[in-house]
């Protein structure tokens, strides 16, 4: 951020354009926290907007410039906001500071210990756990995350110990604005390459956000990622692979979730319970084990927090959960917020190995245009693995369509008899007139909605149509 920086505590009033966001939201109610007026301007009205309002914001649905207000000391937008944005245009054009999301939290942990997770997939969950075992443990943090935490059902909480837990974006390169005092990095594939155009570009990103770790402090990576990122001293941690710093041995699946050992540098952690499914997931808790062991953490406190994790929404949640009566009458009903093929493998080989005899339906949104033309193939490869296939029209986000790129370019490239093109309307209307008429009730089925655009808005009603 340049130009006149004000002090944190010098602010009085911010107004956000993209206020709803997840990212955005959380920066919103940090400053909410601190007493300082918010308001803002989202397109529609959503869950966490109500939330925001109920909070004090005071925001508004339709782009409006006699209602935005015209004293104010920053006004943060997102990447998503197209550039003629009336009300963006407006204070452009009027000279007040109009800055990034991203510039606004290197603002707030410039003089914090920042424990900051990135990675092309696995940084929301493992940031949201770190904060939980955090605050779990009455450590405390303040948590900046990219994702609503079930067990608060919020994106940001405070504390008075000045300890940030932020997601760290790597979408616009936003993570190189931070300055980490500990850092976790889950994974670096090529993604957003209408930002990097090459994954060479992203690796390079990643090696100098881990550069930006401060003299003495922690770089965690996982097991297997390029050299170059963190040189030497960076610790690394692995599923299971022994040749990692920090791994887990015995694991074994308990009650929809796993029971496992952690092996660290200077001790063992034994019997430590995750109720939540995907083995990924287990990777995740071993590297936010790792974080709050080297935070000097009682290991009673960090086995009572993770057992007592309820998750992330639309991180592999459990919107109909397995029975515990092991009735099969009605499916198990997963939403996942995956939308790289990497994801979708993890969260198809999490079902398969908790789920192993029931018949998988997947209902897949795909999530920008530029993403389903690059990675079409991969994408045709890992859907390929369900036993039914149900794709959604792409959802553009920020991007406008590209010529002869749509749901279909995936359809016809993937290996599967049982696979079918919908609208969210035939969807819903097939849910009710076929599949939960017709559910296996010997073997069980599971149903499971992935993607980043609004699919979200269809769990509820698919939900109400399974549980009737």
């Amino acid at each position: 951020m340049s130009g006149n920086k004000k002090n944190i505590d010098a602010i009085k009033s911010l107004y956000f354009i993209g206020i709803g966001g997840i990212g955005m939201s959380a920066i919103a109610r940090y400053f909410l926290s601190k007493g300082k007026k918010i308001s803002g301007y989202d397109r529609t009205e959503t869950a966490i907007t109500k939330q925001l309002q109920q909070e004090g914001a005071d925001i508004h649905y339709t782009e409006d410039v006699d209602r935005i207000p015209k004293d104010v000391d920053y006004v943060v937008y997102t990447p998503a906001i197209p550039k003629d944005h009336k009300e963006l245009v407006f204070y452009r054009e009027n000279g007040y500071p109009v800055v990034k999301r991203s510039d606004i939290l290197q603002l707030i942990t410039e003089s914090s210990f920042n424990i900051c997770v990135a990675g092309t997939h696995g940084k929301t969950t493992t940031s949201t756990m770190i904060a939980h075992l955090l605050r779990h443990s009455g450590y405390g943090c303040n948590a900046f995350l990219g994702g609503v935490s079930a067990n608060y059902n919020t994106n940001f909480w405070s504390d008075k110990r000045n300890v940030c837990v932020i997601e760290a974006d790597e979408y616009d390169r936003s993570f190189l604005k931070l300055s980490p005092d500990m850092a976790v990095v889950t994974a670096v594939d090529a993604d957003h390459l209408d930002i990097y155009e090459t994954e060479e570009n992203v690796k390079e990103a990643f090696r100098a956000f881990a550069a930006k770790v401060k003299p003495g402090g922690v770089l965690l990576k996982k097991f297997g990622l390029d050299r170059a990122l963190g040189g030497e001293q960076a610790l690394s941690y692995s599923l299971q692979n022994d040749s990692a710093v920090v791994y887990a041995e015995n694991i074994v699946l308990r009650n929809g979730g796993y029971q496992f050992d952690v092996v660290l540098q200077d001790r063992r952690i034994s019997g430590v319970e995750l109720f939540m499914g995907g083995m990924h997931n287990v990777e995740n808790m071993i590297a936010a084990i790792a974080i709050a062991a080297h935070l000097n953490i009682e290991d009673d406190k960090i086995k009572e927090a993770v057992s007592s994790f309820k998750g992330v929404k639309r991180r592999f949640e459990y919107v109909i959960p397995p029975a515990v009566n092991g009735s099969k009458s009605t499916p198990v009903f997963i939403d996942d917020y995956a939308h790289h093929p990497e994801e979708l493998k993890a969260l198809i080989n999490g079902v398969r190995t908790l789920f192993s005899g029931r018949k998988c339906t997947l209902i897949f949104q795909p999530h920008l245009y530029s993403r389903t033309r690059d990675f079409a193939d991969a994408f045709a490869e890992v859907l390929g693995m369900v036993d039914h296939l149900i794709l959604l029209p792409i959802y553009p986000a920020r991007e406008l369509p590209i010529e002869g790129v749509d749901s279909k370019m995936i359809w016809d490239k993937v290996k599967l008899d049982a696979k079918s093109l919908m609208s969210k309307e035939e969807l819903l209307s097939w849910i009710e007139s076929k599949f939960a008429k017709n559910i296996d009730k010997e073997f069980g089925e599971v149903l499971v909605t992935a993607g980043a655009g609004d699919i979200d808005k269809l769990v509820d009603p698919i939900k109400q149509i399974l549980v009737k």
